[in-house]
């Protein structure tokens, strides 16, 4: 017990910095700090340039809304830069994340060799074991961190770690919460919303998935149906209205407004403008 019982002052050196990892989307700006200045006395605000250093967030929606996107592009630019990715797939087969990868690296410009020497791949969505025994998974990932020099860790999903045992999502993502930080790992946990009308973080598996984590971003989808909400939107009837929004981060302060956002024709995330800008 006593291992577990800190002096304030004991954790002075142990706190990580509060630095930005960027996600290659207009995210990055969304994320800020505050710097104390001596001189003046008073806190000054600067944008943090990414999503924080060492936080595992909740990336939430309902199907088709842009979150596999979003991860993915934010493994295609970490790799970009040399950084070590650990992309764990639970759901598509790992050969059709290659063409989707290749695809980003080309859109954002990027070296694709680079990108190919980054990023190592753990294929649960075909192995019954790595998905239902998490202590192997979890030993797997372990040895892919140490040996590939890994930084960043893409789970998607999470909830197809526990798909037909929602009970156990707690547990799960606790026991995955505490295996990054050990690591410390900054992550992308994609979880799958229960219902698709409802529009905060709430996830498969309840609230105690985004209540564990550090953080969640909200992706959600709006389909244009009726005279009002093209009247509202400035958009015809039956087109898509995308959104996205930060839900909270215990780790860094961040803009609370929702945002409009394009996937755009080569499948990158563009995010454009408050969506208190785009009805006016």
């Amino acid at each position: 017990m006593a291992e577990n019982v800190f002096k304030l002052s004991d954790l002075k050196d142990k706190a990580p910095k509060l630095v930005g990892i960027p996600t290659g989307t207009k995210l990055d700006e969304m994320f800020y700090k505050l710097e104390y200045q001596e001189k003046s006395k008073r806190f000054v605000k600067q944008t943090l340039g990414g999503i924080p250093y060492t936080a595992v967030l909740n990336i939430t929606g309902s199907p088709d809304t842009g979150k596999s996107v979003f991860v993915e592009q934010f493994a295609v630019v970490q790799a970009s830069q040399g950084y070590g990715v650990l992309f764990v797939t639970t759901e598509s087969p790992a050969e059709f994340l290659y063409p989707a990868l290749k695809q980003k690296a080309l859109a954002l410009k990027q070296d694709f060799s680079r990108v190919e020497e980054n990023i190592v791949i753990i294929d649960a969505s075909q192995n019954d074991k790595l998905r239902e025994n998490m202590q192997e998974l979890l030993d797997t990932m372990a040895n892919v961190i140490k040996y590939k020099k890994v930084k960043n860790v893409v789970i998607d999903s999470v909830t197809g770690l526990y798909e037909h045992k929602e009970v156990m999502a707690r547990k799960t993502v606790r026991q995955i919460y505490n295996f990054l930080k050990k690591f410390r790992q900054t992550a992308l946990l994609v979880s799958q919303k229960r219902s698709a009308n409802n529009g905060g973080a709430e996830a498969a598996g309840g609230l105690a998935v985004p209540h564990i984590l550090d953080g969640t971003i909200v992706f959600e989808k709006k389909v244009i149906e009726s005279r009002w909400d093209e009247n509202l939107y400035k958009m015809p009837i039956g087109s898509v209205l995308r959104l996205v929004r930060i839900e909270g981060c215990r780790l860094a302060p961040h803009a609370s407004d929702t945002y409009v956002f394009e996937i755009t024709d080569t499948g990158l995330i563009d995010i454009k403008k408050p969506l208190k800008d785009f009805i006016k």
